[in-house]
């Protein structure tokens, strides 16, 4: 299928040139023209002047934007050139209901979407082992698998459009808590007096142990947050959780509503741009004013 990619950002690059890799890449275009030049260059794939003009050239369109709205302005670009037929793949981070009405403007044009956001952050990107959450058509999911092996390791199949946003909230909110944990216990350790290298090195084998531990834990440590997910992102992300929620409930969740007040404060300082691990600069000074 030829395959062209929308929005050449860190993510969205590096899965332009995975699907290079297993020669399915065909076209590529980015609203900034500076992230094109590099992916044009190792990948020899032509560069479309508009979404439109991408659209009607490929088979298979993967979007990679930040923002809801973002999608919807790509989606109705797309729709004034899609061939019938055609597959829009979503990978960005979006609420549920902007994947159905994205879905709704394609179908119009007898082209179809599928809800596809992915984890594994910029490692899994480049790596291509990223994990997709799949929302849509599963016939239509299936036939796209093989182009989509090229950025994953792991495909799996929720349910109608919307479920793959809806479980990818689920593992932002997961992913939350956890660096909230993490965070939080790297603290105490430090407290204590540990050696805290040798403490990630054995609590990373046993029960506790998980992802974020194993590559940002001593990263961390060493106050250094490059980023790998960006800490303004997940906010956004989360933002997208509470909205979610309170379409459905008048409840809310106290790791959820934590994580954006402090992420706000974090942003508000500037270091929005740093990786989400940078919630521990948080937690050293909120201990340090209460000492």
């Amino acid at each position: 299928m030829k395959t062209g990619v929308i929005g050449l950002g860190t993510m969205g690059g590096y899965m332009a040139l995975n699907f290079y890799y297993t020669e399915f890449l065909h076209m590529i275009w980015n609203r900034s023209p500076a992230r094109i030049g590099p992916v044009a260059a190792k990948t020899g794939a032509k560069i479309a002047e508009s979404p439109a003009q991408l659209a009607s050239e490929c088979e298979l369109i993967v979007l990679s934007v930040s923002r809801d709205k973002d999608v919807l302005e790509m989606i109705r670009n797309i729709a004034t050139a899609i061939k019938p037929d055609s597959v829009v793949v979503d990978t960005s981070t979006v609420s549920a209901d902007t994947a159905r009405e994205a879905s709704a403007i394609l179908k119009g044009k007898e082209a179809h979407f599928l809800d596809c956001p992915v984890s594994g952050g910029v490692e899994g990107a480049k790596n291509g082992t990223l994990a997709v959450m799949a929302g849509g058509d599963e016939k239509i999911l299936e036939r796209v698998k093989p182009v989509l092996s090229a950025i994953a390791a792991n495909i799996a199949y929720i349910g109608p459009t919307g479920s793959g946003q809806a479980c990818k909230a689920v593992n932002q909110l997961m992913a939350a808590g956890i660096n909230q944990a993490v965070t939080e216990a790297l603290l105490f350790g430090q407290t204590m007096g540990l050696d805290m290298h040798r403490v990630v090195d054995i609590v990373s084998t046993g029960a506790a142990g998980n992802w974020f531990l194993d590559h940002r834990g001593k990263t961390m440590l060493a106050d250094d947050y490059t980023p790998g997910f960006k800490l303004a992102l997940h906010h956004k992300d989360l933002s997208i959780c509470q909205a979610m929620l309170k379409n459905v409930s008048e409840n809310s969740l106290p790791i959820l509503e934590m994580t954006l007040l402090h992420y706000q404060r974090l942003m508000d300082q500037g270091f929005g741009d740093e990786d989400i691990s940078a919630l521990f600069r948080l937690k050293k000074e909120q201990f340090n004013q209460k000492k």
